[in-house]
């Protein structure tokens, strides 16, 4: 069931409602009155092949107020303003889709909408929060262009990222078991300046974060993905911070603080030791080997272990690895977890196998209370949910 609220945003919902139906997903659409005024029920019919439910009095007999949120799989609402989020945790029943809200017993994902100012306001804040405690997954608005001039967050995310995280959601069996939690996950691979125009950096794309925070988000979680360089775009409903540098990136870290810190960034170990201010020609060098001086980065992992204060936050560290054999990426595996001091170190062999840039992913997930658990090839969003398998109970 797709809720449409009356927000100038519900024109976005079409791309919603599309990308839903050409997934092979059965919609019905529940516009508010006051969508209505943006998007006329016409649109929502052809693009849905079904009739729009819109009032508790059409149709009576099928008692739809009801039947809808009893049957629906998930329900999704796109744009929700502040005034329906004010209405959904005060229990209101003042039309369909606020009567569908009280009788759905499936996941409900909600896609805030809204002026920056509305978006801050404590009340609605308080709003957001309570509804999160009760396992509904509220999405946090993308920041960018509003109506008008405006900018600022509140901005509804991408349609396709919305659509990706109902996916997630209906992927596997339903949990909000990370609810209440703040993670903070980081993703990409840093760049190193060697002058105005290029770096040293790493073959990372960053999916296998993005995937972190996509089935984190979709678990309950609050996530903040402080982001380096991404060759995929980010998931709805995420605290978004951008970085560069492996300096950019510790900083960030050290800001942005959670229950549970995941590092899944790839830090490029090396730097060059000065960097140019103008970019460096080579026009008179004719082939001559050329020299460059490095110096180490910042040890993130380490340094956030070295930070913390008692067992918390819960640390996961990533770990990309060249083996001669299976034994033998273990064994850089438990070295690397004694050295980074981190509770979960997450292991994976890069030398045989396509990982950088791939959807799929083969890891051994090493604690440091003797846990070794091998996750076979599999998708990177399995790879994800595994490790939030072993996270929750840690941190519940």
């Amino acid at each position: 069931m797709l809720g449409v609220a009356g927000g100038i945003a519900a024109y976005k919902a079409v791309e919603v409602l599309r990308g839903l139906a050409e997934s092979g997903h059965d919609v019905t659409v529940v516009p508010t009155d006051a969508a209505l005024k943006f998007v006329g029920e016409p649109t929502w019919s052809a693009l849905s092949g079904k009739p729009v439910a819109s009032d508790v009095w059409s149709n009576i007999s099928d008692v739809p107020h009801v039947r809808l949120g009893q049957t629906a799989d998930v329900v999704v609402i796109a744009p929700a303003t502040a005034d329906l989020l004010a209405r959904a945790t005060h229990g209101v029943a003042n039309d369909l889709l606020t009567n569908t809200l009280l009788t759905a017993r499936c996941p409900i994902v909600m896609a805030p909408a809204m002026h920056t100012e509305m978006w801050v306001h404590p009340a609605t804040q308080a709003n957001v929060a309570q509804l999160r405690a009760r396992g509904i997954i509220v999405l946090e608005p993308a920041s960018g262009r509003l109506t008008g001039a405006d900018t600022g967050p509140g901005r509804l995310p991408d349609p396709t990222a919305i659509v990706d995280a109902v996916k997630d959601v209906l992927r596997r069996k339903p949990t909000n078991d990370l609810a209440g939690l703040k993670i903070v996950i980081s993703a990409g691979g840093t760049h190193e300046a060697l002058d105005p125009v290029r770096y040293l950096g790493n073959r990372s794309s960053g999916k296998q974060g993005v995937e972190l925070a996509r089935t984190a988000v979709s678990r309950g979680a609050h996530v903040t993905l402080v982001a380096a360089h991404l060759h995929v775009e980010p998931p709805a409903g995420v605290e978004l911070v951008r970085v560069s540098s492996a300096q950019d990136l510790y900083e960030a870290m050290c800001e942005h603080t959670g229950d549970v810190v995941v590092m899944a960034a790839a830090v490029a170990d090396f730097k060059p030791h000065t960097e140019a201010g103008k970019k460096i020609k080579k026009e008179h060098l004719d082939g001559e080997q050329v020299s460059m001086e490095l110096t180490t980065t910042v040890d993130v992992l380490a340094s956030l272990v070295q930070r913390r204060s008692g067992s918390s936050p819960l640390i996961v560290g990533f770990a990309a690895e060249t083996a001669d054999h299976h034994d033998h990426l273990l064994e850089l595996g438990q070295s690397k977890l004694a050295r980074k001091g981190c509770d979960l170190l997450v292991v994976n062999e890069v030398g045989t196998q396509e990982v950088f840039g791939s959807h799929e992913n083969s890891v051994v997930i090493l604690g440091a209370d003797g846990l070794s658990v091998q996750i076979d090839r599999s998708s990177k969003a399995q790879v994800a949910d595994a490790l939030w398998d072993l996270v929750a109970p840690r941190v519940s």
